[in-house]
């Protein structure tokens, strides 16, 4: 997993083309084959090689003669790539408004900024991040329980850190947050 942390880096990929010419780079090719895949000219296809190859996106895995040119077999720099989310918005002023939608926008993406992060260096080091996740959905009769509700689980996950809480250990960040659940899709059965 690689995080996009420069802008440039992330529109060079947002094309649908160029996202489709990452997919496919997940295996190592040359830019004739996959002009040929994709049934377009190679000259296009490089250009939007070169660009990839530009924002570190693709790199090149080795050059190989054939028919008296220079082949170039490049791959996708990641099999996966995080972009960090203050490259897509404008950064939020600290809110401290635990209802606050931006506040929980911020905080979700310090996250994924922050485990993508910790990802890329545990990969490198051949290391598993030791990570772990909660999700579940809550269904409040009024607006009100949802104050009470946090109330609530506040104090209960006060007292379980209580519980865990070691000095001298390896501290983790626990963020828990709640948003309206997104509605079904057309053709999904809704419960």
């Amino acid at each position: 997993m690689k995080l996009l942390e420069e802008p440039e880096a992330v529109r060079a990929a947002l094309s649908p083309l160029r996202r489709e010419l990452l997919r496919r780079l997940r295996e190592p090719a040359s830019a004739t084959q996959l002009a040929t895949a994709l049934d377009m000219p190679r000259q296009r296809l490089n250009y939007h090689l070169r660009a990839l190859e530009k924002a570190g996106l693709v790199e090149l895995v080795e050059e190989r003669q054939r028919r008296g040119c220079v082949e170039r077999i490049l791959r996708a720099a990641s099999v996966a790539f995080v972009v960090d989310p203050s490259v897509m918005q404008g950064e939020f002023t600290r809110l401290h408004d635990q209802y606050a939608a931006e506040h929980l926008v911020e905080v979700a993406s310090g996250t994924v900024r922050d485990v993508a992060r910790m990802q890329q260096k545990a990969d490198a080091a051949g290391k598993r991040l030791l990570t772990f996740t909660l999700e579940t959905e809550v269904r409040f009769a009024e607006p009100g329980d949802v104050h009470r509700f946090t109330d609530a689980l506040t104090e209960a996950v006060r007292q379980v850190v209580e519980s865990f809480d070691a000095p001298g250990g390896r501290p983790y960040r626990l963020v828990a947050g709640g948003h309206p659940a997104p509605r079904p899709t057309e053709g999904e059965d809704a419960e």
